[in-house]
């Protein structure tokens, strides 16, 4: 049965653009995996503490902090949503038979999670923002944002030419 799924996926039907897109879903996994392990803020208070950031480190730190509701939606929004997303885009383009009620299934799960996309993003540069505010820190933001950022908008553009086979 994965045999034929596959043989009739999109990856199969358009060879070369099926590796373009399994390149750059790869591209996304490392940036998703850089962006959650990297520095993303560095805050330097009055000048002589400094405290750097990651992503899964101020999870962490939320958790451990009694702020157990604020890791969760933290969490959910920037790691488990984003795999589940990449995860979601390697199915329907490789492994799964266009034809099939699963794909119609995971196509509409992509729709609903494509309207969320920016979230995760935005919970991260709110982050930064409240860091920026306060008036005795200072925060610099770090590659780690970059590359979470490279790879929210590059899921965002493979799913669009995702979108567009769909329609085929």
């Amino acid at each position: 049965m994965a045999a034929i799924g596959f043989r009739n996926s999109y990856a199969a039907r358009h060879p070369l653009t099926g590796v373009l897109v399994n390149l750059l879903l790869l591209l996304a996994c490392a940036l998703l995996a850089l962006g959650l392990k990297l520095p993303l803020v560095t805050v330097e208070k009055f000048y002589f503490f400094g405290n750097t950031v990651s992503l899964l480190s101020a999870i962490g730190q939320l958790w451990q902090g009694e702020e157990k509701s604020l890791a969760l939606l933290l969490g959910g929004f920037s790691v488990v949503f984003p795999a589940i997303k990449l995860l979601l885009l390697f199915l329907v383009w490789n492994l799964e038979d266009t034809q099939s009620m699963r794909h119609r299934r995971n196509l509409k799960w992509l729709a609903t999670y494509s309207k969320w996309s920016m979230l995760d993003v935005f919970v991260v540069a709110l982050l930064v923002v409240t860091v920026k505010l306060g008036a005795l820190a200072q925060a610099k933001v770090e590659f780690g944002l970059y590359a979470f950022a490279a790879s929210v908008i590059l899921t965002m553009l493979i799913s669009a030419w995702i979108g567009r086979y769909t329609a085929e």
